[in-house]
């Protein structure tokens, strides 16, 4: 899977014709903005994800590209085709929804052929042509007969997969596409999905609320937050670079730290904590660097170092005492409490041998490129 995502991620270059535009949408329900000004650039062929909490307005916005839902104000466009007018029916794209939306009382050769038979302007021939392909496309050839209820989960999603690309669309949204599966079919049908959409090279934009779901599969992913684009980047640049503390906090996990800055050096900035941490963090272009300005610390707990001896570092290291110990397999998660009381997360690979016990005096510590300062809007 890891090849597969890595090579997905290296075909999206600046130069890609872009397949869907969002030009400063608003859409309103009870006079209450569920998608407050969004902009965005979907590229041609890429795997765009569109990832945040219940209620942040992804699922709105996949409505609004559908035609669904139509925009409040704004623009949105397919293939550079002003879409304001344009029905659902004949917008060039296609939905799989979460719940598969299936007819129980057809098969899976007439679930598929469903679509195609509406429109009324495929021949039989053709028809069974388009089907036959799509059935290849999902492995589904030798359950071409059976019902929805003789089918397993991962087996509904693939029939709802051939169904939406049976028409061919310029683009194939997916709505929480694999939310209802366990979590082993779900790590199956993640691959699955990833090989689909490179061979067939159509532009894919999801709604997930999984953060790992949208890490392994995206070219790109936008982290919505109350109607609002917070950051549109690479999953690597969401990650390791997150512009806000919503983000650093809602992809993956973080340690965030508020406080002020004391300091202002050519390579780094001092931040002391409102509970008296003192925190040096390397300075990049998009640090801030105003004296007493409020900014808020990220480290990820992985970026964390654990030591039973005081590690030979000058800065970013503290007294503590392991708190919760938790044995994960290839990794160890502790709860640290620093001597100031503030309680930090961190994760290590399972290398210490026998695990120190709870109470233990240690020390947490951090290089000063391993946290970021980010200003809170």
């Amino acid at each position: 899977m890891t090849q597969t995502v890595t090579q997905n991620h290296q075909k999206t270059t600046t130069s890609q014709p872009l397949d869907v535009e969002l030009r400063h949408v608003f859409k309103f329900f009870n006079k209450e903005p569920a998608v407050h000004g969004v902009d965005l650039d979907i590229k041609q062929g890429e795997f765009f994800s569109i990832l945040g909490p219940s209620g942040c307005g992804k699922t709105t916005i996949l409505r609004l590209i559908a035609g669904f839902e139509m925009t409040d104000a704004g623009k949105v466009l397919i293939q550079g085709h002003l879409m304001s007018n344009v029905p659902a029916y004949r917008r060039p794209v296609n939905t799989v929804f979460q719940s598969y939306a299936l007819f129980n009382h057809m098969n899976v050769w007439d679930n598929i052929a469903f679509g195609l038979r509406l429109h009324k302007k495929f021949s039989k021939s053709e028809i069974a042509t388009r089907v036959k392909e799509a059935l290849m496309l999902v492995k589904m050839e030798s359950l071409r007969s059976r019902f929805p209820s003789q089918l397993s989960g991962g087996q509904q999603q693939r029939v709802a997969l051939a169904r939406a690309l049976v028409n061919r669309p310029a683009v194939l949204l997916l709505d929480e596409p694999l939310g209802a599966l366990d979590l082993k079919l779900r790590k199956n049908m993640q691959v699955e999905l990833s090989n689909l959409h490179q061979d067939l090279g159509l532009t894919f934009i999801m709604v997930t609320h999984d953060q790992e779901e949208a890490m392994s599969l995206s070219d790109r992913i936008a982290v919505m937050n109350q109607g609002k684009i917070e950051q549109v980047g690479t999953p690597r640049e969401i990650y390791e670079h997150p512009q806000t503390p919503f983000v650093a906090d809602f992809i993956g996990d973080t340690n965030l730290f508020s406080g002020d800055i004391t300091n202002v050096e050519s390579s780094s900035i001092q931040i002391q904590t409102k509970t008296g941490l003192k925190i040096t963090i390397a300075r990049t272009p998009e640090t801030p660097t105003e004296l007493s300005q409020a900014v808020v610390v990220s480290v990820r707990p992985e970026k964390i170092q654990l030591s039973l001896y005081h590690p030979s570092v000058l800065t970013n290291c503290f007294e503590a005492r392991l708190g919760n110990v938790m044995y994960l397999g290839t990794h160890v998660s502790y709860v640290v409490e620093l001597t100031n009381g503030e309680r930090i997360n961190v994760l290590q690979p399972n290398t210490f041998g026998n695990l120190p016990d709870r109470d233990t005096p240690i020390y947490a510590w951090w290089t000063e490129s391993d946290c970021i300062a980010l200003l809170n809007p």
